[in-house]
């Protein structure tokens, strides 16, 4: 990856969603789209944003975050036909979609199996990182292993930084917005968080799971929840 040798050689090297530097074009009224207009955009988008710096991914934590990306894709694709069996038209469709099914689990077997092995090459401290971050209620294996595998800088990030890059606020870093607010419901549900779970609440409840984890990691001791 060229980012990946950039940050190598010693070159700070950011990773910016194209959205967020559209919207911020179309925002300073440049709408057209040129090699040498794009780059005054991002000049000025440095400039002007003032970027957090991310760490970037090496060779084998990037081939776990693929395939933990995969078995989010697989499940998702999963609960859609699951959902479209419910609502089958015809006894004909009704039997096609046992079979997709049937593949979709075999292939997420496949990749479950690939994540537990590249999880256990060589990284024991690994494991520990994983177990610090499971001491909190409402983190799972999965959620913590999308933490560890797309967001290499837990502990090494300010309170603001870790929000950020996590796209909680103020913008979106999908996959691990995805997992942790998924981890929010299992939180407020298990009673260790108080408030209505409706979206605004759960966002809010997310990022202080965020930023209480990344104050863990940083200190190397598990969730507490009577000092959180």
């Amino acid at each position: 990856m060229v980012g990946a040798a950039l940050a190598a050689a010693g070159i700070v090297t950011l990773r910016i969603d194209a959205k967020r530097v559209g919207d911020f074009a179309r925002a300073h009224g440049v709408l057209a789209k040129t090699d040498a207009i794009d780059a005054r955009v991002l000049a000025l988008f440095g400039e002007r944003m003032q970027p957090c710096p991310r760490v970037w991914l090496d060779e084998q934590r990037q081939q776990l975050a693929d395939w933990v990306a995969r078995q989010q894709q697989l499940t998702a694709l999963r609960t859609a036909e699951r959902n479209r069996l419910r609502r089958a038209p015809s006894p004909q469709v009704s039997r096609s979609i046992p079979r997709t099914l049937g593949f979709l689990e075999r292939e997420l077997e496949r990749v479950e199996r690939a994540i537990e092995a590249g999880w256990s090459e060589r990284e024991p401290a690994r494991r520990e990182s994983e177990a610090r971050l499971r001491s909190m209620p409402g983190v799972g294996v999965k959620t913590a292993r999308v933490l560890l595998a797309h967001l290499p800088e837990p502990g090494r990030a300010s309170r603001r930084e870790i929000a950020s890059i996590a796209g909680l606020a103020p913008f979106a870093w999908a996959v691990v917005r995805s997992a942790f607010y998924l981890a929010s419901w299992t939180a407020v549900r298990a009673g260790k968080f108080r408030g209505e779970p409706h979206q605004l609440a759960l966002t809010a409840v997310a990022s202080r799971m965020l930023v209480v984890l990344n104050e863990r990691m940083r200190t190397g001791r598990d969730y507490d929840s009577a000092h959180a």
